[in-house]
This record gives C-alpha cells, sequence and structure tokens, in this order.
C-alpha cells in the first residue's frame, strides 16, 4: 500500500515594521486563528523592500502559492486565505 506524500504546511511571512501598530493588530489575529509557525520579515532597512511594502504593511504571504494578504485582515479572512 502506498502511503500519499504529506503536504507541506504553506510557508508564511509576515511582512512588518518596528513599532507598528497594525503590525502589533496583524500579529493578534495571527495568534487568535492559531496560525501555524511564520516568519517576519521587518522591512525597515531594506530598500527593496520598503518599496514593496512600504505603505501596505502588515503583509501576509503564503510563499508556496506566492499570494498575499493585505491588511486589514480578521480571523475569517485569514482562514479563507489559508485554506485557498
Amino acid at each position: 500500500m502506498t502511503v500519499p506524500a504529506a503536504v507541506p504546511p504553506p510557508r508564511l511571512v509576515l511582512f512588518q515594521r518596528d513599532d507598528c501598530h497594525l503590525c502589533d493588530l496583524a500579529l493578534d489575529v495571527l495568534a487568535a486563528a492559531r496560525v501555524p509557525e511564520f516568519d517576519s520579515v521587518f522591512i525597515d532597512d531594506d530598500d527593496v523592500l520598503e518599496a514593496r511594502y512600504g505603505v501596505r504593511v502588515p503583509v501576509l504571504r503564503d510563499v508556496g502559492r506566492e499570494v498575499e494578504l493585505d491588511w486589514p485582515f480578521d480571523e475569517a479572512r485569514l482562514r479563507g486565505f489559508l485554506g485557498g
């Protein structure tokens, strides 16, 4: 009998800033939704990331699917993003 390969969980990255109130709110939503582990990337000292995400942070990126979820998001929207 062949055992199907496990599907790896999405690799998530939260792009954020230091001292960012909205980023703190996004972290609260991620915790409330019990999101699996994710990486945090601070854009403050990176010109490329600043140009891409400067006015959009916080942004949650699913690296595997190459899709992003911009703030604002709640638990329901986050679950839809992760499920789909």
